[in-house]
């Protein structure tokens, strides 16, 4: 099967084939593959992690023992709650919220691919139940609570996910970095202040990242100076 449709978005032509190739054994009648979204990060990424989206489940998957293994979170539609994603400077924080258990976060999904994604799953939890329960007289049981996991080899994984929880997310970050304003709205002069205060804490953020980033050698001094200047000139 050609994986062409998977590469439009800039994925790795290499890394979209293996995952493809391991998703497809595991989909079930009638299921089939939409969207596959791999993480790039600034240097170079030789296991990145990815998100597959087919038309029944999500499947978070993250390569182990340098390549060898594969770990997977796999998610049904009935399972998930919502889907968030937060735009920063390299790429996007995407943070799939299920109905039990903690949330999971995979970064530095190019933007692009993590709007999709968005596009995609809150298609897929928008739509009704499928009428596929209402067979018979009993009410469908729910098998389990947390998402299944698949691992490709017998061996345990030797450290724990590199996927962490970021906590709770916007339900419908509609307007991602943006801060909601409270119900009762605040007198003109102390919204000003706050919204003041909320802007200069995001720049401070976003320079460290970028301080972090140079002193890691990620980019050269005249990129780090350049965006510096940048986020400067936003006060």
């Amino acid at each position: 099967m050609s994986i062409d449709k998977f590469l439009q978005d800039g994925q790795d032509a290499k890394v979209v084939e293996k995952i493809h190739d391991k998703i497809v054994d595991m989909l079930t009648g009638g299921e089939f593959i939409q969207y596959i979204s791999v993480q790039k990060k600034p240097a170079v990424t030789l296991l990145p992690d990815s998100i597959t989206v087919s038309n029944k489940r999500i499947f978070l998957c993250e390569f182990t023992k340098l390549g060898f293994a594969t770990n997977f979170e796999i998610f049904s539609w009935s399972d998930i709650k919502d889907i968030a994603f937060k735009e920063e400077i390299f790429g996007c924080k995407v943070t799939v919220i299920p109905a039990a258990g903690e949330n999971l976060t995979i970064d530095y999904i190019p933007k692009v691919q993590a709007r999709k994604l968005y596009q995609l799953i809150k298609q897929a939890l928008e739509q009704p139940p499928t009428p596929l329960a209402k067979t018979s007289g009993a009410q469908p049981s729910e098998t389990a609570t947390r998402p299944a996991t698949v691992e490709h080899v017998a061996a345990a994984p030797e450290r724990p996910r590199t996927i962490p929880p970021t906590g709770p997310m916007p339900a419908v970050p509609t307007t991602p970095e943006k801060e909601y304003s409270p119900s009762v709205p605040a007198p003109a002069d102390t919204q000003a202040a706050a919204n003041r205060d909320a802007e200069e804490d995001e720049l401070t953020q976003k320079l460290r990242k970028l301080k972090t980033l140079y002193d890691r050698q990620l980019i050269t001094q005249a990129e780090y100076e350049n965006k510096k200047s940048e986020l400067l000139s936003q006060l």
